[in-house]
């Protein structure tokens, strides 16, 4: 079931490229810097939409890629080198990386994609006037957190305790932990947390819900998670925990149920939502993208 999330939290954001004619050739390339928090399952529907648009690489735009390849510790050298070749605007996915590129730059303009929380994180100072540098998309992971609690006893009547394996090195994991520990304490569910920082983590994190007798799991989406979601999939199965995910790439390994935005579709709609403001300055903007479960 595909569902469309329908709240535009305000205008369009844009990309720094002047749209292509035909009558008015490309005085220089646009220069566009993409730092991906993760292993390479972003860039091609980036650049498929771009071809959509009419934009050439070599032609109208140049893009430089850097991926951390799940080496979140990377992203400080990564968001430098980025910087350094001066490009005209940097995406972007998730929080750590935001952050990162934010460090690295107070001028040059920072879309984000899927970030989970903008404004909890410190990244944004507000949904309506974001201010700064940073601007972009959220993939509503906080705000779902209730939602997939609801879902998750919806399918194990008579649920009464759940655990929550979160990236507690990802403020935007922290972030969504919070929420949904919130969520299910509120429906009277007793929560055990499952914080993990690295993939060795992980065996360790199982072998103490299993040992609870916790009788469900809930999965933050992060870059970890994600990552390691094959494994992730496979300890949940042999502990025999059904587990509800931040990301329906956990489905496609294997996994039960997931609630959550769709990332490739937030990447492509993200250079189609207004080509104007950028020849004018900086345009600050967030919007929420579609949602599956």
């Amino acid at each position: 079931m595909t569902a469309r999330v329908v709240l535009v939290l305000l205008t369009a954001v844009a990309l720094a490229v002047p749209l292509p004619s035909a009558a008015q050739p490309s005085a220089k390339l646009s220069r566009v810097g993409f730092l991906e928090d993760g292993v390479g399952v972003r860039l091609q529907p980036f650049k498929e939409k771009l071809r959509e648009l009419g934009y050439v690489e070599g032609q109208h735009v140049v893009v430089a890629y850097r991926a951390t390849q799940g080496r979140s510790e990377r992203l400080a050298t990564l968001a430098a080198e980025l910087v350094g070749l001066n490009p005209d605007v940097i995406v972007t996915n998730g929080v750590p990386a935001a952050q990162a590129l934010r460090r690295a730059t107070t001028t040059i303009p920072i879309v984000v994609s899927a970030a989970a929380d903008l404004v909890g994180t410190g990244l944004v100072s507000s949904l309506a006037r974001p201010g700064g540098n940073v601007t972009g998309s959220t993939s509503l992971t906080t705000e779902l957190s209730g939602k997939r609690v609801e879902l998750l006893m919806e399918l194990i009547p008579g649920l009464s305790r759940v655990a929550v394996l979160w990236n507690a090195a990802n403020p935007g994991a922290v972030r969504t932990w919070e929420e949904t520990q919130i969520a299910a304490r509120r429906m009277g569910l007793q929560v055990q947390s499952l914080e993990v920082r690295s993939a060795e983590d992980l065996g360790r994190a199982f072998e103490a819900a299993v040992k609870a007798r916790t009788a469900a799991l809930i999965v933050v989406q992060d870059t970890l998670t994600m990552v390691q979601r094959t494994t992730i999939v496979q300890l949940a199965n042999r502990s025999r925990l059904p587990a509800m995910y931040g990301s329906s790439l956990l489905v496609e390994a294997g996994g039960l149920i997931s609630s959550a935005t769709d990332l490739i579709e937030l990447y492509r709609q993200r250079i189609q939502y207004d080509t104007g403001p950028w020849r004018t300055g900086w345009s600050a903007s967030i919007r929420a993208g579609p949602s599956r479960i």
